[in-house]
């Protein structure tokens, strides 16, 4: 059945009227209008192989090789992307002071390019490298012509989209792909991001949580909830007696708890933030809830 403008929209949109300071939180169906693909189906499942954890990446050359060999194809698309509708409402509801805070479980950085600032990205960001052994932070795009300097003719390889700046790279032989070291110390550089099996720092997850402490609702935006990393603002939400509602696709992990949720598109059903001009038109294949 096609979404359409209904009960739902309405429900929404007197959530957000109700709510002066909303506590945002936003997942990866939030930028696969730009062309940034998710992990995950409408029931939570991997629709692909789970991403590389931290374990394997510091612990294994080979890893380290896959990685590096397939973001060099699937970066570009990443830093093409723009943002769409969703994060465009989202930096709107910002400049209506109606946002305590957008926490981000994304790394792409879209929200801040559609004009939110008061964002918190949980997970890191993407177009940053991070020095394992001193420290020093560079730029992925810096990182991006070293990478293609060391590897000569390997841009050009035909790839498929893939979440997160990766890229579906079969049946290559990555053991001859040359991973470039810091700068500085030669140390081992991996993206600023939190890879899975790595914990989020304290101090970020400290400082979302004093922004939930002074929200008076909840919206979760793209998410399916199926990470803890996320889920844990929902438990701390519902433990404060805040309203919790949610817009996605797909189910989520704390359905039980919601007051209701949404089932479209994130742009669609946040249009109403938007001016006539900019609002997205209906897909079709919308999901109504």
């Amino acid at each position: 059945m096609a979404y359409a403008a209904g009960m739902d929209d309405a429900r929404l949109e007197g959530f957000v009227a109700a709510h002066r300071r909303l506590f945002v939180l936003t997942g990866a169906g939030c930028s696969t209008a730009s062309g940034i693909p998710d992990y995950r189906d409408e029931q939570g499942a991997w629709k692909r192989t789970p991403p590389v954890t931290y374990q394997a990446f510091v612990g294994e050359v080979a890893t380290r090789q896959r990685y590096w060999a397939r973001s060099l194809l699937g970066w570009p698309r990443v830093a093409a992307a723009r943002p769409n509708a969703a994060h465009r409402a989202l930096a709107a509801l910002e400049q209506q002071g109606r946002c305590e805070l957008l926490l981000t479980q994304n790394v792409d950085g879209l929200h801040q390019a559609a004009g939110s600032t008061s964002v918190i990205d949980l997970h890191g960001r993407l177009d940053g490298v991070v020095c394992l052994a001193c420290g020093a932070t560079t730029s992925r795009a810096r990182l991006q012509l070293r990478l293609q300097r060391a590897n000569p003719g390997w841009a050009s390889l035909e790839a498929g989209a893939a979440p997160d700046g990766d890229a579906d790279l079969e049946g290559r032989d990555f053991s001859l792909f040359q991973v470039p070291a810091c700068e500085r110390c030669e140390g081992l550089l991996k993206p600023d991001v939190v890879f899975f099996g790595e914990n989020v720092p304290r101090a970020r997850v400290d400082r979302a949580m004093a922004h939930l402490g002074r929200a008076d609702a909840m919206l979760v935006v793209g998410s399916s909830l199926m990470v803890y990393s996320g889920l844990r603002f929902v438990h701390a939400a519902i433990r404060l007696g805040l309203p919790v509602a949610a817009v996605g696709l797909g189910r989520t992990r704390a359905d039980d708890v919601l007051q209701f949720r949404v089932a479209a598109h994130c742009g669609e059903a946040l249009a109403f933030l938007l001016d006539d001009a900019e609002r997205p038109p209906v897909t079709p294949s919308a999901v109504a809830g």
